[in-house]
């Protein structure tokens, strides 16, 4: 990350290296002598969560800034999902049958990948959490019509690191889901999700919370695979219970093909605004 700024006052990050560089006394070896930005057990402190929120949320904005990159799109899916060539080991037979959801997602990623170099990778790079099964065919379609995209990886109990495809440059790792979530949404033209389980279901929500609720402009929701979401979520029923508003079920599209949710993104025109403010 490079401080474009011109500043008379002395750099900080010069300061952090000649106080690395002091003399080792009792004094200086002290936490309390630490420079506060340097220290990172008081950076840890429960006190210092809103300063860490503000980091997070500042880091991959300012870094997105300094690449140039205005809009993404964005795939959301399971970490579970095999490529076709390892659906012979998958846990069940549901996760082999949705497999070919995979080479969906890459060949989508690869449409729009083209789309975004012909922009100078300002617009439509591909983004995804980083990991594997359909977040890693996103990043794989991306790499292979020589374009970027985008991993955003989050520290997680067990091991995990981005998958291999992620641009290096574009590879982001969080310590909060909500940050994550905004940066997933804050440049998003269109959101693409694929079969996957509750993370892939807290994403898919809050995005259409956001986009009921007004606190999100329209853009395409492509659900691919109507007969899973149609066989874990009963769409109707919430209409007709009256929890949602008719209105509510157009928020969305189902989709089964890459060509057909790159088709929606070329065509989409956004909605007019509704006169209604629903509730949720």
């Amino acid at each position: 990350m490079t401080d474009k700024r011109r500043s008379p006052l002395r750099d900080a990050n010069l300061d952090r290296d000649t106080a690395a560089q002091i003399p080792d006394t009792p004094q200086t070896r002290s936490p309390s002598y630490r420079l506060a930005f340097a220290d990172e057990a008081f950076l840890g402190l429960e006190e210092l969560r809103p300063v860490r929120l503000q980091l997070e949320l500042l880091k991959f904005e300012l870094l997105l800034n300094e690449h140039g990159i205005d809009s993404t799109v964005v795939l959301f899916g399971g970490a579970r999902i095999p490529s076709p060539a390892e659906k012979d080991g998958a846990r069940t037979k549901t996760l082999a049958d949705l497999s070919h959801f995979y080479d969906e997602a890459r060949s989508f990623a690869r449409l729009m990948t083209r789309k975004a170099l012909e922009t100078g990778n300002r617009e439509f790079v591909v983004v995804t959490g980083g990991g594997p099964g359909v977040m890693e065919a996103g990043n794989l379609g991306a790499q292979e019509e020589g374009g970027v995209s985008i991993g955003l990886n989050i520290v997680l109990p067990h091991e995990q690191a981005p998958n291999p495809y992620v641009t290096p440059d574009l590879a982001f790792n969080f310590h909060y889901f909500a940050i994550r979530k905004m940066h997933f949404l804050m440049r998003a033209r269109a959101i693409c999700v694929f079969p996957g389980g509750f993370g892939t279901l807290d994403e898919l929500f809050e995005t259409l919370t956001l986009i009921q609720t007004g606190r999100m402009q329209r853009v395409p929701v492509l659900l691919f695979g109507r007969a899973f979401w149609e066989s874990i979520v009963n769409w109707d029923a919430l209409s007709e219970a009256g929890t949602i508003s008719p209105e509510d079920l157009d928020l969305f599209r189902f989709v089964e093909s890459a060509e057909e949710a790159a088709e929606i993104v070329e065509n989409w025109e956004p909605a007019p605004p509704r006169s209604d403010i629903p509730g949720r």
